[in-house]
């Protein structure tokens, strides 16, 4: 059966325009576990994840780790944190239906307290005892240069201690860089040490979501850099720095779920960090038009399969 979208109609795949790549087999979907916040209106966690993922072709089971009516940037929230043993039963509920070899992935977000961290763990291991070859995502939750901490304390260690040294791959901001290796990353060099330790624990690929060099000599950029990792290269794409009115919270949490896409997709960190780049522009741009503080993914939806911009990442 063909599968059509607003533009295109294909009987086998569904093709990725840019870089000539198959973008998704109709009958090879991968499934993604994404383990993360939810919240009733807004874009974060597994709001912002989930509907671009599944644009992007995957089939994904979302585990909420907290509901909330919005996110706390607002000020005030209501809802809740969820109970770790929620996930532990969820998990078994797929155990049973005998669903987890068709999950190609996990990815994480914010946990709420250190149990979760334990579930989360728990969930990794089940995946990979189904499906070896899952990779698991993780993105290390905990604040930014805007906010310092917004987690408990206790959290920077379980992601040291645990669910780093489980990671394939893990998307800190700068600010989550230098919380995780207690190094200030004010130049490259810096980066490079920082990058190394967290390689040394057991991640193969990461990807900085955000940084800038302080430097005297560029106290005010205009632009901001993404950064990726593997193999004892690095790559960095540096984008125009769009200048919001406020805080846009989301950024980092729909940043991993499409570079994790991207990754599954062409096996190549670099291109990964181009595409993801691409569409997280697009979707910025987008939502500075539209004035409004929470990212527009459903009016920025074709960002995530044919990304407007293109951007070269260059080796460092």
């Amino acid at each position: 059966m063909p599968y059509k979208t607003g533009l295109l109609s294909y009987k086998g795949n569904i093709v990725d325009r840019f870089n000539g790549l198959a973008y998704t087999k109709i009958n090879n979907i991968m499934g993604i576990l994404s383990i993360q916040s939810h919240v009733v209106f807004g874009a974060v966690g597994n709001s912002a994840a989930v509907f671009p993922l599944r644009r992007m072709g995957h089939e994904v089971w979302p585990i909420n780790t907290v509901e909330f009516s919005n996110h706390t940037g607002y000020g005030a929230w209501r809802g809740q944190m969820l109970d770790a043993g929620l996930v532990d039963s969820l998990m078994l509920g797929l155990r049973e239906r005998n669903v987890l070899p068709r999950c190609s992935a996990v990815l994480s977000g914010y946990l709420g307290g250190v149990r979760m961290g334990h579930a989360v763990s728990n969930a990794v291991r089940s995946v990979r005892m189904a499906n070896p070859s899952a990779l698991y995502c993780c993105d290390p939750v905990m604040g930014d240069v805007e906010t310092g901490l917004y987690v408990n304390p206790d959290i920077p260690v379980i992601f040291n201690d645990s669910l780093i040294k489980l990671a394939d791959i893990i998307t800190p901001n700068q600010f989550e860089l230098e919380l995780l290796t207690k190094l200030d990353t004010k130049n490259i060099k810096k980066l490079r040490d920082a990058l190394h330790i967290l390689h040394d624990k057991g991640p193969q690929i990461i990807l900085v979501t955000s940084y800038r060099e302080r430097t005297p000599s560029n106290a005010a950029p205009e632009t901001l850099d993404m950064i990726v990792s593997d193999s004892g290269k690095q790559w960095r794409v540096n984008t125009p720095e769009i200048k919001f009115n406020g805080i846009v919270s989301g950024t980092g949490d729909l940043c991993a779920a499409i570079f994790l896409s991207r990754y599954m997709k062409s096996r190549n960190a670099k291109l990964a960090l181009e595409t993801t780049a691409a569409s997280m522009y697009g979707v910025l741009e987008a939502t500075f038009k539209a004035g409004e503080r929470e990212l527009q993914l459903v009016a920025a939806q074709n960002e995530f399969v044919y990304p407007s911009n293109s951007f070269k990442a260059e080796e460092l």
